[in-house]
């Protein structure tokens, strides 16, 4: 087996919809658990499955030599409002990070959004993108909410996600140029990348030095330009197969990888598939995926790439 120089673990949503509940929605978390460990991963993102209790988490996590490496956390700090409680709300996620391990905290903007926004009502249709004043105040939100992670000895990993106000490249560029380095660093996505009107690549190049914590995820063409002519919202995207795992989609991995070996990236990097198990089977999938990239690895090891590191 090849062996990445980067540290590969899987999401739990691929056996368990966060944002589609019936997705898989009668798996356990130890079924999750037992998968992952068969397949070697030893990262996982925190799942609504999983156990909340402290104890019995790190229990369960530590029989199968699995890190919990992150959690996602929400965050409103675009609302001036919001942003003591959303501060307060971040710091117990932080502490429960910490004593689980973990070294990022997954972090995304949900004002705006259709279906994370707790301001919007049902029958909205679009995301609702932020003025300047929206961006400043969720620019000092996050800096202050980085520092809390530092405390805590993680770093805050800004998640560009479709479906909010930080989905385009362009908005990718402005909340790097707006937060401070030392506190705000960005989760690469490479599905969100693509489904955001961004090439992934470029992406991964041009903030390179930012990212700390990378999801590989990739992108039905056909799906997505069908999403795109329907005018379909994120959920519907999801519920529509838009996602799937690495080497199962039009997402070219092998320069992504050779970024990545060039660049001496050693975090961690997660699969995710974001689709229904019942259609796609979260393990098989994950296999093949696991393979096809070691494949890609294989090959840029043998042929020397990334010796500029």
């Amino acid at each position: 087996m090849v062996q990445f120089p980067f540290q590969l673990g899987a999401h739990p949503i691929n056996w368990v919809g966060e944002d589609v509940k019936e997705h898989g929605d009668d798996t356990t978390y130890e079924q999750i658990l037992d998968d992952m460990q068969s397949l070697g991963l030893t990262g996982t993102e925190m799942g609504r499955k999983y156990p909340t209790d402290t104890a019995l988490l790190k229990e369960e996590l530590s029989k199968r030599n699995i890190q919990l490496v992150s959690q996602w956390k929400s965050v409103l700090f675009s609302d001036p409002g919001y942003r003591q409680a959303e501060l307060d709300a971040f710091r117990e996620h932080a502490r429960f990070l910490q004593q689980l391990g973990s070294t990022v905290i997954s972090t995304c903007e949900v004002g705006g959004s259709l279906h994370f926004d707790p301001r919007r009502s049902p029958n909205e249709r679009e995301v609702l993108r932020l003025d300047e004043a929206g961006w400043s105040s969720l620019a000092e939100g996050l800096n202050a909410a980085g520092e809390i992670a530092r405390e805590y000895g993680l770093k805050l990993t800004y998640h560009h996600h479709g479906g909010t106000v930080v989905e385009r490249p362009e908005e990718i560029d402005k909340l790097m140029e707006l937060t401070d380095p030392e506190a705000v660093f960005l989760l690469f996505d490479t599905g969100h990348a693509m489904y955001g009107g961004a090439d992934p690549l470029n992406v991964l190049r041009k903030h390179y030095d930012r990212i700390a914590y990378i999801h590989l995820k990739d992108v039905r063409l056909n799906k997505l330009e069908q999403a795109r002519a329907e005018q379909s919202d994120f959920i519907t995207c999801i519920r529509n197969g838009v996602f799937t795992v690495p080497g199962d989609g039009v997402i070219d991995f092998r320069p992504i990888l050779e970024e990545l070996v060039s660049r001496n990236y050693r975090g961690w990097a997660m699969l995710e598939g974001e689709q229904d198990p019942a259609a796609h089977p979260a393990r098989e999938y994950a296999e093949k995926a696991i393979a096809y990239l070691q494949s890609h690895m294989q090959s840029i090891l043998t042929s020397g790439a990334g010796d500029r590191a």
